[in-house]
């Protein structure tokens, strides 16, 4: 009995597994055929392996400068959301009072607010301040995005951390800025890992935003591009696929460098020890 039960758990995963794939499957079965031929043409379950789809697909889409604007943004943004996430968390979960607590709960309901929402008052403010069409606008826009739930992160993971962690490189000489800095952050590397998965993808996908305040040919991002690509060639399924692939590859590559502290930094804040 337990055995069929240990076997209907792994046919499941496994079929879970294999409808999940799917989809990126045919994206890849697309990108690698030629343009005359179609889905499964010939019920050949193996593309052409027609590599060029991918150069053309980099040259028409601009590949390369929206590849170069979302890297900018996306890390500027992961960049200041980490220190500025960690920096609050540590101060919520280390020096607990009213105040503290209240940034808190506004952080929470911060989260509960749709980005989509307030586009139309940012539009306004980012136009006064000369943030259109500008990495520095976007940046920070992103961070202030990501900050809300990060800082729940992060305060989650510090409360469990031992508070003798820093106290010991307080008693050396430093401060609790420095112990913080120099000690306490080491130990966030899941957590922190986490933050620049689900961060940093959000960001890397971001296009709600990213289609109002980055109007400009140069500054578009890898969906803006997709995204324009496709209004050009969408009869090209072929192209389109190509250049939805090269989009996703960074993403992809840069949750299989982070993936092994991925669920350790999500769930540890979970429980408290």
């Amino acid at each position: 009995m337990k055995n069929t039960r240990t076997l209907g758990k792994y046919t499941l995963v496994a079929a879970m597994t294999l409808l999940s794939l799917i989809p990126f499957y045919i994206l890849l079965y697309l990108a690698l055929n030629k343009p005359s031929r179609t889905l499964f043409n010939g019920l050949s379950l193996l593309p052409d392996f027609n590599f060029s789809n991918f150069s053309e697909a980099w040259e028409s889409s601009k590949m390369g400068l929206a590849t170069l604007n979302s890297l900018i943004i996306a890390i500027g943004g992961a960049v200041l959301i980490i220190l500025v996430a960690s920096s609050a968390g540590y101060a919520i979960a280390r020096y607990s009072n009213k105040f503290h607590q209240s940034v808190f709960n506004v952080l929470l309901i911060c989260m509960m607010i749709p980005a989509i929402i307030i586009t139309v008052p940012l539009y306004t403010l980012m136009k006064s301040i000369g943030g259109i069409n500008t990495h520095w606008a976007m940046v920070l826009l992103m961070a202030s995005n990501g900050i809300p739930f990060s800082v729940f992160l992060y305060t989650g993971f510090i409360k469990v951390l031992p508070r003798e962690i820093e106290e010991s490189a307080i008693i050396d000489g430093c401060t609790p800025f420095t112990a913080f800095w120099r000690v306490t952050f080491h130990f966030l590397r899941p957590v922190t890992a986490a933050v620049v998965i689900l961060q940093g993808l959000a960001i890397w996908n971001n296009y709600g935003q990213a289609v109002f305040f980055l109007q400009g040919q140069d500054m578009r991002t890898i969906p803006l591009a997709v995204s324009m690509f496709f209004q050009q060639y969408g009869a090209q399924w072929n192209l389109m696929a190509a250049a939805a692939v090269i989009g996703l590859a960074p993403a992809v590559l840069a949750f299989l460098v982070f993936q092994q502290y991925f669920v350790k930094g999500i769930t540890a804040g979970a429980v408290k020890g």
